[in-house]
């Protein structure tokens, strides 16, 4: 009987754990069907230009190829972004500004993962979304906040002689949204600058500018930082700055003086080596030019005492075949001169010739009639001789 009494107690427990694992096993099959879709609980964040996924799935996981899936955006006309229906893309109705940019995984919707990719994201991309699957009744939303960074930029602007401080200023264009500026020392302690300068571009991208006073530290080291918490992005350029930009004004005072002493004398030198150079090339330029002109003079007395040789070979074979003196520059009436004065001579010579065998012909002719005028007086006075005798 103590035995049996034990047991009761363990006998209950078995009921109880029965019964609740029998009504749990009823309630799954009643609403094994039903599933949710869960969506992220916090925004999610793209720089300007990226790629992002929209996260959204069943849970628990069922194939939702076969499945309609909608994105869509309330706040734009069409709102639709993306729709799946039946293993294919419905590009219908889609709005303009998502064409070709949206996609959904086929192997992800088989494993229950609806989540929409996102290419090239724009500014105008931000916004609230819904996830919708109409078979389940049920959607989820997602925020996408969307941000565009850029380094920024430090320079040294200016000098406090005063207090031997430096002025820096720091530039950053191409953020979004509205970054903050702060300025840190090499500590990472924040330093007191002045207002942040905010200007907003036809693009919608904000360009802040900030400047800050800063005095001799140990490390002279010193930090811009851009910041936007929003979308989570941070920026920082770092400069150091040299100690020889913190003095004092007595050394400033002195420092200017030196400059400009060193400055002074550096011009004289630099203007009295410039001169020297522009007389040497002045007077190496006068130098060949006087040499040209030497030997321009020296060619050109060559040339005059050629041409006079000439002039004077030409004269005397002008003058030897009577050509005028005068005409000895004109080259070409020279030699037609000479020419026709050949021909002349030629002319002349044929004459005399011609003439000459007319007074030789004319000399033998007196010569023969004078000896026979001779022969006849001789016969003339020889005596006759008698017949008698």
């Amino acid at each position: 009987m103590l035995h049996l009494k034990n047991e009761e107690p363990f006998r209950d427990l078995r009921s109880w754990l029965i019964c609740y694992t029998l009504t749990l096993l009823l309630l799954t099959l009643a609403f094994g069907g039903q599933s949710h879709i869960i969506g992220p609980h916090q925004p999610i964040a793209a720089l300007l230009g990226d790629d992002i996924i929209l996260p959204c799935h069943l849970e628990p996981a069922v194939n939702a190829f076969p499945m309609r899936v909608e994105w869509a955006r309330p706040d734009l006309s069409p709102g639709s972004v993306h729709v799946w229906q039946n293993g294919w893309e419905w590009p219908v109705h889609t709005h303009p500004t998502y064409e070709g940019r949206t996609s959904l995984s086929i192997n992800k919707l088989k494993q229950g993962d609806v989540s929409l990719k996102l290419t090239k994201v724009k500014l105008s991309d931000e916004g609230m979304y819904r996830c919708f699957v109409p078979t389940k009744s049920k959607n989820s939303y997602v925020q996408l906040v969307v941000g565009a960074v850029s380094s920024p930029v430090v320079n040294i602007t200016g000098i406090n002689t005063s207090i031997s401080a430096v002025v820096l200023e720091c530039e950053s264009k191409g953020w979004y949204p509205e970054p903050e500026v702060l300025w840190l020392d090499g500590e990472g302690n924040l330093l007191s600058a002045g207002p942040t300068e905010t200007v907003r571009g036809p693009d919608d991208l904000y360009t802040v500018s900030s400047r800050v006073t800063v005095e001799k530290r140990h490390s002279n080291s010193f930090t811009c930082r851009v910041q936007q918490n929003k979308t989570n992005q941070t920026r920082e350029t770092h400069i150091h700055v040299p100690d020889e930009f913190f003095m004092s004004p007595f050394c400033f005072a002195l420092g200017c003086y030196i400059t400009l002493a060193t400055g002074a004398v550096f011009g004289c030198v630099f203007s009295a080596a410039l001169t020297w150079i522009i007389k040497t090339i002045r007077t190496r330029c006068n130098q060949k030019k006087e040499n040209e002109e030497k030997e321009e003079g020296k060619d050109g007395r060559n040339n005059v005492k050629k041409e006079g040789f000439m002039i004077q070979k030409w004269s005397k074979l002008m003058k030897k075949h009577n050509v005028i003196e005068n005409d000895y520059e004109d080259f070409p009436r020279a030699k037609g001169k000479a020419k026709e004065s050949e021909e002349l001579k030629m002319a002349d010579r044929s004459q005399r010739e011609g003439t000459s065998r007319e007074r030789n012909n004319t000399e033998e002719e007196k010569l023969k009639e004078h000896k026979n005028e001779l022969r006849r007086s001789v016969e003339r006075r020889r005596p006759k001789s008698s017949c008698s005798d």
